[in-house]
């Protein structure tokens, strides 16, 4: 299950295949971290925005998620705009309601 709330429908083949790949990461919390980032930016990325996000993305996700949470440095090769942004996405994390 995805937390995907827009429809890819408008997009290009290269932008769903983004989005569908930020929102089956393997680590839940990437996916909800790049899931909803790429969600609410995706449309508006250039192309050369999107091959950095590609590179990004090719990044293991435990890797990612030390970098991004500060428990590791993040390597010279990702200290650029875009990794930024990501890093201080704060996604929106639903709490589960009790239907008790």
């Amino acid at each position: 299950m995805t937390g995907l709330k827009r429809s890819s429908a408008d997009l290009d083949p290269r932008r769903r295949r983004i989005l569908f790949r930020c929102w089956h990461r393997g680590i839940r919390e990437m996916d909800l971290i790049l899931g909803q980032f790429a969600e609410e930016n995706i449309a508006l990325l250039d192309d050369a925005t999107l091959d950095t996000l590609e590179l990004i993305m090719d990044a293991e996700d435990n890797d990612l998620i030390k970098w991004i949470n500060g428990a590791e440095p993040v390597p010279e090769r990702f200290r650029i705009p875009l990794f930024e942004q990501i890093a201080s996405y704060r996604p929106d994390f639903d709490p589960v309601e009790n239907n008790l």
